[in-house]
């Protein structure tokens, strides 16, 4: 098949604003390289990094929540999700969903035609455990805001599916993160797991993940979002944040808290943690900094663990599930690629419940 030689793609151009964003009808066709694939996009999910990373907020001199950092200073040294400066201009989009449409040196041709969604985490391929030369996949590398996409061979996972393109587009980064968090936090039947943010990516796909190991599930979101939540199989919805948490609870024991959110009302949660409880966290859409009693942290023997970089075995797992059915993707909605900032907007506004999708 011949491939054009130029393509439509949302250019980022720096740190800041909306109008760091400039749409570009003429951009040239990546070229695949040894070990790479060409991907065609057919559709590309966003997620809070696409935001966090525009905005700056990643900045240690950022203490608001998510986006607001862009009417603040996002120049400081370390902007970006790892600490280390990105190049511009850069494409986003991790949340891919496409065909390989060529092949480069070491690949074989039979991928050509197969259907993939992506693995987001760039790993060092001398050893792809090592979490300190890992890389993301629309902030390391161009991403999927385009028409076409190179990744390297490993990043692009065949997928059998009746699901359609946008659908499949909503998992890879919403339902890894949600994955590993669980993963790190040893989840399991015997636990409760309390989901602030339900209504959310990464919220609600807690919830479908926990479900499926066997947990019950707590999910917290506001009150005009309960009937779509509830699709999801929470076994208790309670509102965003009640004012009396341990009251609302009643006997329910919370072994686990699932939290990308943060902000103001995280002591709140940290509360009604039992003994020997488990926070994970990915996320602070509400706000980075917290205040924390440290006894309650040593003498109620909490465990908190932080998960970015997913273990190796949760995307491989992530496939099995959507294609045994096992988990269901939450689209919100689908923008046209060029309405990008019109869906960040959206996105930002968080009046949706799952996901939204941008189609190339």
């Amino acid at each position: 098949m011949i491939q054009p030689a130029t393509m439509h793609a949302m250019i980022l151009t720096g740190h800041g604003d909306m109008d760091k964003y400039q749409w570009h009808t003429d951009r040239p066709v990546p070229d695949v390289g040894a070990g790479e694939v060409l991907v065609r996009v057919k559709a590309c999910g966003m997620n809070n990094t696409d935001v966090n990373t525009r905005a700056g907020w990643y900045s240690k001199a950022v203490t608001s929540a998510t986006d607001s950092s862009a009417s603040e200073s996002p120049d400081g040294e370390d902007p970006s999700w790892g600490g280390n400066p990105l190049s511009f201009p850069r494409i986003q989009g991790a949340d891919i969903c496409g065909n390989v449409v060529a092949v480069g040196d070491g690949v074989d041709a039979a991928r050509i035609g197969e259907r993939i969604i992506t693995d987001c985490w760039l790993r060092d391929p001398e050893d792809l455990t090592d979490k300190t030369k890992t890389g993301y996949v629309g902030s390391e590398c161009d991403g999927g805001f385009a028409q076409y996409c190179v990744l390297p061979s490993r990043n692009a996972l065949r997928v059998e599916s009746p699901l359609s393109d946008a659908e499949l587009a909503t998992f890879s980064c919403s339902y890894s993160t949600a994955e590993g968090m669980l993963s790190r936090a040893k989840v399991t039947e015997a636990d409760t797991v309390l989901v602030p943010g339900a209504s959310g990516g990464v919220g609600g796909a807690l919830v479908q993940l926990a479900k499926r190991r066997g947990a019950r599930v707590i999910a917290m979101a506001s009150e005009a979002k309960h009937e779509a939540v509830a699709k999801l199989g929470p076994d208790r919805i309670l509102p965003r944040a009640p004012n009396n948490l341990r009251a609302a609870l009643g006997d329910e024991k919370i072994t686990v808290v699932g939290d990308v959110v943060g902000g103001s009302y995280w002591p709140t949660l940290i509360d009604v943690l039992e003994r020997g409880g488990r926070y994970t966290c990915s996320g602070a859409i509400a706000g980075p900094m917290v205040e924390l009693d440290l006894r309650k942290l040593y003498l109620r023997d909490l465990t908190f663990t932080g998960s970015t970089v997913i273990d190796l075995e949760v995307m491989p797992n992530l496939i099995r599930y959507i294609e045994a059915g096992d988990i269901q993707p939450a689209l919100a909605a689908t923008y046209p690629l060029q309405d990008l900032v019109a869906a960040q907007t959206a996105f930002i506004a968080k009046e949706h419940t799952g996901n939204i999708v941008v189609l190339p």
